[in-house]
Formats: C-alpha cells, structure tokens, sequence
C-alpha cells in the first residue's frame, strides 16, 4: 500500500519513535484511514530550514540600522508626479536620493519611493531621524543627532 502512497525514496524517510510500532512497522508511520503521515511528526520529515549562507548575507533578517548622512536637510526642487527614491540606510553618495549602496552594502534596508504632488522646494531629511520621511522635522538640531559621527548609526 505504500508504494501507492509514497514513492519508495520517501517510504524509508521516517523514523517513527511512537512506541506502538516495532519491528518493520516502525519504519513508516501512518495515520489510521488517511493514507497520509502523521500530521504530529510532519516537522521532523520537513523542518523548516534557515536561508542559505549566500542569500542570508545579500538579504539578512535583521536589517542594518540607518546612519547619518550629514547633520543638515537638503533643500531639493521636487517635480509635480516625477516618483523619488529616498536614501534610507544613509550610505548614498547621491545623497538625499538613493543610489543603490544599501544592496551593495547588504544592509537590508530598502529607498522610500514617494511621488511629489506639486512643483516646490522642499527640505529632505539627510540624518535620518525624522518622523516625517522623507521630509525634514528639524531633529537634526537634537543633541542626539549633533553628537553622532557622520556615517555612524544613531
């Protein structure tokens, strides 16, 4: 009956440990009617594997944290329904908009598109603190922002 069930490269891949099965009836375990596994066991025979090294570098799970670019905002022309990427993590060279260093640098922080409503000039955040992003709220002038290095986090 297994082999309809189950190829047989799967029949011998699990190890009942129940002791109501011994000797060849140990090898396979199955639900009673179902033709299927136990649903019990179904994490030992597929346990949820970790991303591999290689694409744990590029995207990691715990993302890197923002640093200061510079101290002051930039004042930028923003063109009515032209799409902007702002710079997120900090490490643009373009700064305050987006150049790409946050995947080259694997910091797994990603832009902040936005779409501007109306022509005007505004004040983009370039510390990274604001609580309007991408704008600028002033918390460059906190103690906090003017103490911290340029490129390091906050």
């Amino acid at each position: 009956m297994w082999s309809r069930v189950f190829p047989p490269s799967r029949q011998s891949a699990h190890r009942c440990e129940c002791s109501a099965h011994s000797g060849p009836a140990r090898r396979v375990h199955q639900s009673v009617g179902t033709g299927r596994r136990n649903p019990a066991r179904l994490e030992d025979l597929n346990p949820r594997r970790n991303i591999s090294s290689w694409l744990a570098r590029w995207f990691p799970r715990t993302p890197a944290r923002s640093v200061v670019a510079l101290k002051t905002p930039i004042k930028v022309e923003l063109v009515a329904g032209k799409t902007y990427r702002w710079c997120v993590c900090g490490r643009s060279k373009k700064q305050p908009f987006c150049d790409g260093s946050h995947f080259f640098q694997r910091t797994g922080l990603s832009p902040l598109k936005f779409k501007a409503q109306e022509t005007r000039t505004v004040a983009l955040c370039t510390c990274k603190a604001t609580q309007r992003p991408p704008y600028c709220d002033g918390t460059h002038r906190s103690e906090r922002v003017q103490k911290a290095e340029v490129g390091s986090p906050l």
